[in-house]
């Protein structure tokens, strides 16, 4: 099987407790289950994992290198500020997509730019846990599954 990383950013290992009119009731588990089977769907393999550190993810993106297919990541507040996550993502290869549950350009003004979008082949934006099975779909198309 294709291996599929999945990363989530900081405090969204709170999901389904924090911020529910924003975020919903859904866990971080929820989220890794609708990616995890819309991916086996597609003869693909989720690798999910969530720090609120930004060097953890940074390895982890490093550690995909020649071993998965694609990246998916919802960097959360990383989106705005963590160029380092912007490096490591432009040294992958493959296809990645940038998710999030809510639509940040909606959102406060400091939430409207990404630094990872420049070097992510699309976003998902605003669609919930739905957002996750899009980018999974999208992360298929392009890797041609």
């Amino acid at each position: 099987m294709t291996t599929v990383l999945l990363l989530h950013g900081p405090n969204l290992n709170l999901l389904g407790a924090r911020e529910p009119q924003i975020y919903g009731t859904d866990t971080l588990d929820d989220y890794v289950a609708c990616a995890s089977a819309a991916a086996e769907k597609l003869g693909l393999t989720i690798e999910a994992h969530q720090s609120n550190h930004e060097g953890e993810l940074i390895e982890h993106i490093h550690a995909a290198r020649g071993r998965c297919a694609a990246i998916i990541i919802n960097p959360g507040a990383f989106t705005h500020y963590a160029w380092a996550i912007h490096d490591a993502l432009a040294a992958f290869e493959g296809p990645k997509v940038e998710v999030h549950i809510s639509n940040p350009n909606a959102r406060e003004p400091w939430r409207h730019v990404s630094v990872v979008a420049p070097v992510v082949t699309g976003s998902v934006i605003g669609f919930g846990k739905h957002g996750y099975d899009l980018a999974v779909r999208a992360v298929a198309a392009a890797l041609g599954s």
